[in-house]
């Protein structure tokens, strides 16, 4: 197993400090959990506040893709003598993010290698114990393109803790690496899932954790997945593939229902050839081999950008649009709980362009253009104004780019997947973050801090941690919680939180006095609905 070493402290400030005692005496307390896999056995660590959560990080769930890039993963080569699992694997390859200030206290790199197919797992389950703990796998946002299961955002130590639950972040292929639909370019069947192995890798992780479940002390029938915008949009996914038909039994989208639809096929090879031709390969065979960085040099420089990826309806693994005309059959009996932040393009739209949290009037039309119709763009602020009288330019224009790119999507999952059998739940994250003197209101990715109960390690993006930061993680983790265990998110400290459906759309409104409401800003709905595309704006 490939491992990514961390910069030890120098042993004579160990010494000086006298921490070589304890740390002798913690590992002597604490023996170090092994796992034993369907491919060997690792070994972990033991953490949370009650030193009963069993952790494995880096823990190998397919083969290194080196050598075998576009193409399916497989098992890896089984060993006997245990492998530590105490540390994150590497990160998948991808272009390098830029800075996010508020995001400083996530961070957490790994380095970039195709031998990146690892999980992680938070439990305080044994083989044996006979619990059925309900399992929360998470799958990372950052598109299709960036991220990783590493992220410090993500630790399931609390999570896993405060709901007797076992919790797995996971990596996959992203990218040209795992979204290039390559199999119009060459009749090598080794290539033909090639546009679809980001979220093929997911399925093969899904299928070492329900082959693991026992071991892990949880219950291989009542599998979550979850993730926060582009790990929405690979549940959304998900939840139109056969393959991972039985692999999961509830689903929640946060911020991130623009997988309503993924790509034809003629835009996916559209797009994989221009990426041939950008990085100068005459055939699948010479991307294949290239240099790893220099693939991902070519995709920054192609037409894609680097960042214009999403699953492909090629037939095999992905065989329609997961919620386009309607909602995917596929998974009409899984219960979906959907939402948004409410003012999700305050990061993007708002830290990116710092020029947009003072727009005037004059300047509101020209920044509208990127989300609205030339034709419609009047109408849409002269509503807005209506709607909201109290905004100004700056927010009327944020929440018109929140509702293009987040909440319209969010909206049009519920509805038709609300035509289904199995209920689905709506959400919106209204707590505003003090961060940034209070300017970003409630933001996208806010409420991964709040679902994973991990405000201490989110204070860049919440600030301090307080009794309210908490407060909202209570709500929330406890929330999520109860969703993992039964479909259903009800839990005591909440009213009354009915299933949507369009006669009534409700809501729950998550803030320190949460609320659930009938079609919250009804005529910006409806004005948005009316005027506005389906879908995110490119």
């Amino acid at each position: 197993m490939k491992r990514v070493c961390m910069r030890a402290l120098p042993l004579v400030a160990l010494i000086l400090s006298g921490a070589l005692p304890a740390l002798a005496a913690s590992a002597a307390e604490a023996p170090r959990p092994v796992l034993t896999t369907g491919f060997g056995p690792v070994t972990g660590k033991v953490e949370g506040k009650s030193g009963q959560v069993q952790v494995w990080r880096g823990v190998r769930y397919a083969a290194s893709t080196e050598g075998r890039r576009f193409q399916r993963a497989i098992d890896p080569q089984p060993w006997t003598a245990p492998v530590d699992a105490s540390e994150f694997g590497s990160d998948c390859p991808q272009p390098v993010p830029g800075d996010v200030p508020v995001f400083a206290s996530w961070a957490n790199p790994r380095g970039m290698s195709e031998d990146c197919l690892f999980l992680n797992v938070w439990t305080r389950g044994k083989p044996g114990d006979g619990k059925k703990r309900p399992i929360m796998v998470w799958l990372h946002g950052g598109g299709y393109v960036t991220g990783s299961g590493s992220s410090h955002g993500y630790d399931g130590s609390r999570l896993a803790e405060r709901g007797d639950v076992v919790v797995v972040t996971l990596n996959h292929r992203l990218n040209a690496f795992g979204y290039s639909h390559l199999a119009q370019a060459s009749d090598d069947p080794r290539y033909a899932d090639a546009g679809n192995l980001g979220s093929l890798d997911i399925v093969k992780a899904l299928q070492w954790v329900r082959d693991h479940a026992d071991a892990l002390g949880g219950d291989a029938g009542n599998v979550t997945i979850f993730g926060e915008s582009g790990g929405a949009a690979k549940v959304s996914t998900l939840m139109a593939m056969p393959d991972a038909r039985g692999l999961f039994h509830r689903a929640i989208a946060q911020s991130g229902s623009m997988s309503l639809a993924g790509f034809d096929p003629r835009l996916g090879a559209a797009l994989a050839k221009d990426l041939m031709a950008t990085a100068g390969a005459n055939s699948v065979a010479d991307l294949a081999a290239m240099p790893m960085d220099a693939l991902v040099k070519a995709m920054v420089q192609s037409r894609s950008r680097g960042g214009f990826y999403r699953p492909v309806v090629d037939g095999r693994a992905l065989t329609r649009h997961p919620f386009a005309p309607d909602a995917t059959p596929v998974s009409a009996d899984i219960p979906l709980l959907v939402g948004t932040n409410n003012n999700e393009m305050r990061l993007q739209g708002g830290l990116g362009q710092p020029g947009n949290f003072a727009l005037t009037w004059e300047q509101l039309p020209q920044k509208l253009e990127a989300f609205v119709p030339a034709a419609a763009v009047a109408d849409v602020i002269a509503g807005m104004r209506t709607a909201h009288p109290e905004y100004n330019a700056s927010d009327v224009f944020f929440q018109v780019a929140t509702f293009r790119n987040y909440r319209g999507t969010a909206l049009r999952q519920a509805e038709r997947k609300s035509a289904q059998v199995a209920p689905v739940y709506m959400y919106r994250l209204d707590w505003k973050t003090p961060v940034e003197g209070g300017r970003l209101g409630t933001p996208h990715a806010l409420d991964i801090a709040f679902v994973f109960d991990n405000v201490a390690r989110s204070t860049s993006y919440t600030g301090p941690q307080t009794a309210q930061t908490q407060r909202m993680a209570d709500l929330m983790a406890d929330a999520w919680i109860a969703f993992a265990r039964t479909g259903n998110p009800a839990t005591p400290a909440l009213p009354k939180w009915p299933a949507y459906a369009t006669t009534q759309r409700a809501t729950m409104i998550f803030d320190l006095k949460p609320a659930v409401v009938a079609d919250p800003d009804a005529a910006e709905r409806e004005l948005l609905q009316r005027l506005l595309p389906e879908g995110p704006a490119r």
